[in-house]
């Protein structure tokens, strides 16, 4: 389970183009929050408060990115749709959500599956977990971590 101070994974993501980042390769703060799936309504409340603040968060001198295990067309629509400001990436494989530690068990009615926990990752720019929030509740939470954020740099 990834903690404040630890390192951030150094994982690559698909992008929404089909461009690969390697997270590695981030030299300024970044933003990694994760979603379980486009177009739902909790997913679409965060993106949308996410999208909201992006210049702020520029501003700030942090990135912004969302991942979910959606594809990149998907992705695509979702923006669109939405005319979201936040980049998407495809964590087709799972290894992003395992190396962050936000492929979890859940449960539904009882019945029990594996899915994406909504977690947010505040990554400084030297590559370190500066803050994690789990189990996300979407209202007033883009503020929160545009708050954190605002506290790296300024």
């Amino acid at each position: 389970m990834i903690e404040q101070g630890d390192a951030a994974p150094d994982v690559t993501l698909q992008m929404g183009d089909g461009s690969m980042l390697p997270l590695s390769k981030l030299s300024r703060p970044l933003v990694v929050y994760f979603y379980p799936k486009d177009d739902t309504s909790g997913c679409t409340a965060e993106a949308k408060d996410f999208s909201e603040l992006a210049a702020a968060f520029e501003m700030a001198g942090t990135g912004l990115l969302g991942v979910s295990k959606d594809s990149p067309q998907k992705h695509a629509k979702f923006a669109a749709k939405y005319d979201l400001k936040v980049p998407l990436a495809t964590d087709a494989d799972g290894s992003v959500c395992e190396g962050f530690g936000t492929w979890v068990e859940k449960s539904l009615y009882g019945r029990k599956y594996m899915g994406i926990e909504r977690a947010t990752f505040l990554i400084d720019a030297q590559g370190k977990i500066a803050k994690v929030w789990r189990k996300v509740s979407v209202k007033g939470h883009a503020q929160d971590v545009l708050a954190a954020a605002r506290g790296l740099t300024g």
